[in-house]
């Protein structure tokens, strides 16, 4: 768990001439969880996006300053490459509906045009689902349509697609929002588990999941990085009266 993997420098990010990320400074522990958190519009979401350059891909948008992956800043690399070694998670599960299962863990290789013989294609499939718990509940059903599965599963399967590509952050935005209690809980539990070998950046509404799931939060509120700290600390003493006045409900 030593060091920094991502650190963000005087990011800004644009939609056109609305400036909605505003000079975020930020560093990011390897092997850490951290909660994004504040109210609808306050930015989360689109700084996330910037951290693997899918903030560029919406037209009219733009951004300035940097953003680090080991040192190295993602807009001086491909980005296919970036996305490569940060991979993202999003809001509703979102598996491939035409691809078995089998074949939606390893989409992100044949996506990229990555050949790779069949015994490997088998290691990569059972060790990715393994890592998302998810190996035993469907190893006799891998040529079904990953739209067979339930909810919560095909949230998993999404992360075993991320996870297959070998990344070194996973992104998750609002990744159990969609979700049951059970299958929050089940994808909550895959959190700390996947922290042994990734680091783990979530934006999520609910604060109770902030608290139960990450290492340090980071507080965001119209743009602005109000407040990032561990978070037993931000949730028991916050510094800024703003971070205060929404964890106990003032403003939402």
């Amino acid at each position: 768990m030593e060091g920094t993997i991502v650190k963000s420098v005087d990011y800004n990010a644009y939609f056109g001439d609305n400036h909605v990320v505003k000079n975020v400074n930020i560093d990011i522990p390897r092997n850490n969880v951290i909660a994004v958190m504040g109210p609808s519009g306050c930015g989360k979401t689109t700084f996330l996006r910037g951290i693997n350059r899918m903030h560029e891909l919406i037209p009219g948008a733009t951004s300035k300053g940097k953003i680090l992956l080991n040192n190295e800043d993602v807009f001086d690399m491909h980005p296919i490459f970036v996305r490569l070694k940060i991979g993202m998670v999003f809001q509703r599960p979102n598996p491939f509906p035409n691809l078995s299962i089998y074949d939606n863990v390893i989409a992100g290789y044949k996506l990229n045009g990555i050949k790779l013989p069949k015994a490997e294609k088998d290691k990569i499939v059972e060790h990715s689902l393994t890592r998302v718990a998810l190996w035993n509940e469907v190893k006799d059903s891998l040529t079904k349509k990953g739209s067979f599965l339930s909810g919560g599963q095909q949230q998993r399967l999404c992360i075993a697609r991320a996870v297959a590509m070998e990344p070194e952050v996973l992104l998750f935005d609002e990744p159990t929002s969609a979700l049951d209690p059970i299958s929050t809980s089940t994808v909550e539990e895959l959190f700390h588990e996947l922290k042994k070998n990734y680091t783990l950046i979530i934006v999520t509404h609910n604060m109770q999941q902030a608290a139960r799931v990450s290492d340090k939060t980071a507080f965001f509120y119209m743009g602005e990085l109000v407040e990032y700290d561990e978070t037993k600390q931000m949730f028991t003493n916050p510094t800024d009266i703003r971070t205060q006045n929404y964890i106990t409900g003032r403003f939402s």
